[in-house]
């Protein structure tokens, strides 16, 4: 999260939003948004969505799998990472994580998959 400069900066009642600066710290060898860097974005603002949402109390939360297409590039400014739930089972959670850019243009569409493993 520090590496990456990733900041949390909205929550409303179903969803939790961060955003990431696009530096030479995400760049690709051409001076653009590097893939991973976005995938590791979206795995962290669900990852915090699943801790905000669900209940942490008795389970403890893992993922299981996440995807990304990534539909434009970007070199410079900020991408915001919008994490919301598509199913919310007792068991497994999908989530959609939309990367948008400072003129709300999508970057990168992503998908992650979590379970909610009782506590011991």
């Amino acid at each position: 999260m520090e590496t990456l400069d990733i900041e949390y900066v909205d929550v409303t009642e179903d969803t939790l939003t961060a955003r990431m600066p696009v530096t030479h710290k995400v760049y690709q060898p051409d001076g653009v948004l590097h893939g991973g860097a976005s995938v590791a974005l979206a795995e962290s603002v669900g990852s915090a969505a699943s801790f905000l949402f669900l209940d942490t109390e008795k389970f403890t939360i893992r993922g299981l799998e996440i995807s990304a297409n990534h539909t434009r590039s970007i070199k410079e400014g900020y991408v915001y990472a919008t994490a919301s739930f598509i199913h919310k089972g007792r068991t497994t959670q999908l989530w959609q994580i939309r990367i948008t850019d400072d003129q709300d243009r999508l970057i990168s569409l992503c998908k992650l998959t979590t379970i909610a493993l009782l506590k011991q």
